[in-house]
């Protein structure tokens, strides 16, 4: 879990190096400066799945497995940390799209040196948009390392394959 909060620090960091000092206030602000961002990525892809089954499984899961908080603890002979992050989902759906927002908030054991918006940074932003009636396009903000069994957990979600809750404390 260590490992999980200081990559999710460092890809702030460099997603606000790509803003040059400001940090995404909103989800367009985020899908805007991640492609420019050192480690952020935008990925892209089809599912074999209705829109509307997907925005479902979004509405249905997001706020039951990633509306948490996490407390962390690490301790070696030279240092003691304890961080508590609080993750907050946002699912927004209309006719033409769906979107899964994931704010992070560092309520204690890291310093923000940024303006952060009110629940916190922007960790992952994922559209989905009906190509067909059978076929939703899939296109997810994130970071290029780190957070693997949360993008699994979308993913799995997007496809209808596994719509189960990520442990994000690996």
């Amino acid at each position: 879990m260590r490992n999980i909060v200081i990559l999710s620090f460092i890809f702030t960091i460099f997603v606000l190096s790509g803003c040059v000092g400001k940090m995404p206030q909103n989800a367009d602000e985020f899908r805007q400066a991640l492609p420019g961002a050192f480690m952020g990525k935008v990925e892209t892809f089809d599912v074999n799945r209705p829109f509307h089954e997907v925005a479902a499984t979004f509405q249905e899961m997001a706020p039951k497995c990633l509306d948490i908080t996490i407390k962390t603890v690490s301790q070696t002979y030279m240092s003691y940390q304890v961080i508590v992050a609080k993750y907050t989902p946002t699912v927004v759906v209309t006719d033409e799209r769906a979107e899964l927002h994931l704010q992070e908030l560092h309520e204690s054991g890291v310093l923000n040196v940024y303006k952060e918006p009110e629940n916190g940074h922007y960790l992952l932003v994922t559209d989905a948009i009906p190509i067909d009636a059978n076929t939703t396009k899939i296109t997810m903000y994130r970071p290029a390392m780190g957070q693997d069994v949360l993008i699994r957990a979308i993913k799995g979600w997007a496809t209808g394959d596994n719509v189960g809750c990520p442990d994000l404390t690996k």
